[in-house]
């Protein structure tokens, strides 16, 4: 899997193509880091998502929160981001800051969350979805919450945007040296599960109406783990 972000493209206004995709072969969908070059159609997504939800609130699976409030046991700032706050370049920037910082251990956070690389689906400049890695399971994401949350950008579903990039997702936990990863879903989202399934899920139990499968990834072929370049 070749991970990359690529530099110095111009920023893409709400509903348009990116540039040049008219007249070139369209870029395979792939994870990178966060990063502000895909501002615009980041906040799009998130107005998809909130157009289908039954109480108009975006579902935040693979993305993260937006809001939390400050931890002074762990010294944890807290995040205080909104829709409309992020249409601010400089705001959308500590967004991404806030992201990329998740997965460093030293980074703090609110007492009981670990390390976790954010990661977002992309195919040539348009955002289609978040993945996250959780490093570590703390007891209710053991029973509940896996290793991975994902989200797909409605407009990009049925496409296999999401087994692309929980196939990713998998190669790089098994970079990092992880032997097997849990990931789970909503027992009637038929969708999910067949994604997992199709990536070697073994269902372990369902616990409170979650379907808990297991991956083995196997030995790392590299042991000191390897991360998606910046």
């Amino acid at each position: 899997m070749a991970w990359c972000v690529v530099e110095n493209m111009p920023p893409v206004k709400h509903g348009a193509s990116p540039p040049g995709e008219r007249d070139t072969v369209r870029e395979m969908a792939h994870l990178v880091r966060p990063d502000a070059r895909y501002h615009a159609y980041y906040l799009a997504a998130h107005d998809e998502l909130v157009r289908e939800s039954a109480d108009g609130q975006a579902a935040r699976d693979g993305d993260g929160d937006w809001q939390q409030a400050p931890d002074p046991t762990t010294g944890f700032a807290g995040l205080s981001f909104t829709r409309e706050s992020l249409e601010d370049p400089a705001e959308f920037r500590r967004l991404v800051a806030a992201r990329r910082a998740a997965e460093l251990p030293e980074t703090p956070r609110p007492a009981g969350r670990v390390p976790c690389t954010f990661l977002w689906l992309v195919e040539g400049e348009e955002y289609l979805g978040s993945f996250a890695l959780r490093h570590e399971l703390t007891p209710w994401l053991l029973d509940q919450g896996g290793h991975i949350g994902y989200r797909v950008r409605p407009s990009a579903r049925e496409r296999g945007h999401g087994r692309t990039g929980l196939e990713q997702t998998l190669e790089l936990a098994a970079e990092m040296g992880m032997p097997r990863v849990l990931i789970t879903c909503r027992e009637d989202n038929l969708a999910s599960r067949r994604v997992i399934e199709h990536v070697g899920g073994v269902l372990e139990d369902v616990r409170g109406g979650m379907r808990r499968c297991w991956v083995e990834l196997g030995p790392s072929p590299s042991p000191d783990g390897v991360r998606p370049r910046p």
